[in-house]
């Protein structure tokens, strides 16, 4: 015989999400505990019941957003835009980051399993203050609606199917599970209600939490990857109408592009701003840097992620240097000059408008020597220059390895800074210029010109105008625009990128279209028999 007992651990999570359980005896007996696996659900009783099941809701994702692991790294480290190669001993935690990185994961990879779990569970409590017996207000459903409708959209982005549980059907019953058309159906519909029902918000409102602007930009996300999502792999041009009107609603409300590309990740309150967590920046600015990259309150980085040389080289600018002052764009940053002071002042101190001195760290993408806070050149925690170079070598044969790198290898990649908060919890997750490049391209994807939408942003952004943009060039534009913003994989699967080659990807893994989803979890597979095994694992 079997008890459940109570939900002390994640163990107990699994069974909330799969809720298919295998028994040999015939004697179950399902004890009534806090436990996500409820026998007798009957709704939630209260509206402050189910309004602080909203509150849990939005306080998980602040945490499924600021980990440097789990969809963070299933998002870019998949990519050839960040990587984390081992250092020494450093980052080496059994090769679970390379093999990201080499598309060589299996299905009891932990952060793909981490993923799953989460965001199913996200959905279902979801799904429990929108049951039609709970108590819920109109507010804590329409947030509810918005709530379901990304978790689910996160688990199809990245698994390709989506189970689903009826929260007024038997907790023994195994979930249904919705994949293509069917998923896309019901996140739309979950999208529809909340754009109904979810306040109007403009950008100096309440951008923390789920609005109608919020919802129309993750409507035009799902329409937009739509014929990814069903398998037809052409764009209906439906649908990519509906995506242009809904960045026109989103502008509408009041939010659009701003100039001052690295002021857009300060705490504070901007144009661009649709939706932000509330969660530490940390994991943005010190996983990269060096631990000799210090402030006066953080005692260095922790040295781990980096870029490709190739990703770098798709900003303009000078392919071995990125000074302050030189000919890049914007977005790629640039390193302070040597002998800069540290800050405004030149102090340790705090700014008359709150922001810390002290740094000398520079933004966007750091290579060549480093700075510190009184302008004189750093070294590593040798006597060697701190010098991040463009490639990645093995520091005992000189080859190109991701291990056994030095302290110095690889480009880094800030974009959140010390200088506006070392841990500020203020995370941008949808933005207004990705909803512009939505729009331009479906625009493209319908058979018209995105040029003239492109060019708004890169001359915004200090770069030259095109004359044209191709496929390529607006996959390009996305990736200097919203590097290390979870868009990435997404971006590269939905222009047929994903598949590529890139250094140190696995040569099994190039062209290898399974490697679009990842793996369901082997545990959910036994406990949900409705799901099966995506292709290739």
């Amino acid at each position: 015989m079997i008890k459940y007992i109570k939900n002390t651990s994640k163990i107990l999570i699994l069974p909330a999400i799969g809720l298919s359980v295998l028994f040999s005896c015939s004697d179950l007996e399902v004890e009534e505990t806090d436990s996500l696996l409820v026998a007798n659900f009957e709704g939630i009783e209260t509206a402050e019941e189910a309004a602080s099941s909203v509150t849990a809701m939005y306080n998980q994702i602040n945490g499924y957003i600021g980990n440097q692991a789990d969809l963070f790294a299933l998002s870019e480290v998949t990519t050839d835009e960040l990587l984390v190669p081992t250092r020494g001993s450093d980052w080496g935690d059994n090769g679970i980051w390379r093999q990201l990185h080499q598309h060589t994961w299996t299905p009891d990879h932990s952060y793909i399993t981490n993923v799953w779990n989460q965001w199913n569970e996200l959905q279902l409590t979801a799904s429990e203050v929108l049951d039609s017996r709970s108590a819920s207000s109109e507010a804590s459903r329409a947030d509810a609606a918005f709530l379901r409708a990304l978790g689910m959209y996160v688990i199809l982005d990245n698994y390709g199917q989506v189970p689903y549980r009826d929260t007024t059907a038997d907790p023994l019953d195994d979930p249904a599970v919705l994949t293509g058309n069917e998923a896309v159906d019901f996140i739309v519909a979950d999208l529809e209600t909340a754009i109904s029902t979810l306040p109007a918000t403009t950008p100096d409102g309440e951008t923390v939490m789920a609005s109608k602007s919020a919802a129309r930009y993750l409507l035009a996300k799902v329409m937009l990857n739509k014929h990814i999502f069903n398998g037809s792999g052409t764009a209906d041009a439906a649908d990519m109408n509906r995506v242009v009107s809904l960045v026109d609603e989103i502008n509408g409300d009041g939010f659009g592009l701003v100039a001052g590309y690295f002021d857009i990740f300060k705490a504070d309150t901007d144009q661009e701003t649709i939706f932000w967590v509330k969660t530490s920046v940390g994991n943005r600015i010190w996983n990269g840097l060096h631990y000799n990259l210090t402030t006066p309150d953080q005692a260095g980085g922790w040295n781990g992620f980096s870029t490709l040389a190739e990703f770098y080289d798709i900003f303009e600018g000078d392919a071995n240097s990125n000074v302050e002052g030189g000919d890049q764009e914007e977005r790629r940053g640039y390193v302070p000059s040597a002998g800069k002071p540290a800050g405004i002042d030149g102090t340790t101190d705090k700014d008359a408008d709150g922001l810390a001195d002290g740094s000398n760290i520079g933004f966007g993408f750091l290579i060549g020597q480093q700075f510190a806070p009184n302008g004189d050149e750093l070294t590593d925690r040798g006597t060697s220059p701190l010098n991040f170079t463009r490639d990645f070598t093995n520091a005992t044969n000189g080859e190109k390895s991701l291990v056994e790198n030095s302290e110095v290898t690889g480009i880094r990649v800030i974009k959140y800074h010390p200088q506006y908060g070392e841990f500020a919890e203020h995370e941008i997750f949808f933005r207004y210029s990705d909803a512009h490049l939505m729009k331009a391209e479906a625009i493209m994807r319908s058979g018209g010109d995105p040029t003239t939408l492109v060019n708004e942003l890169r001359v915004l952004r200090g770069a030259e105008p095109l004359a044209t943009v191709t496929e390529q060039d607006l996959l390009d534009e996305r990736g200097r625009e919203l590097y290390a913003e979870f868009w990435r994989r997404n971006d590269m699967i939905r222009f047929g990128q994903y598949t590529k080659d890139w250094e140190f990807k696995d040569p099994s893994a190039i062209g290898d279209t399974n490697k679009q989803l990842f793996p369901i979890p082997a545990t959910q597979i036994i406990l949900n028999p409705n799901l099966v095994q995506n292709p290739g694992y």
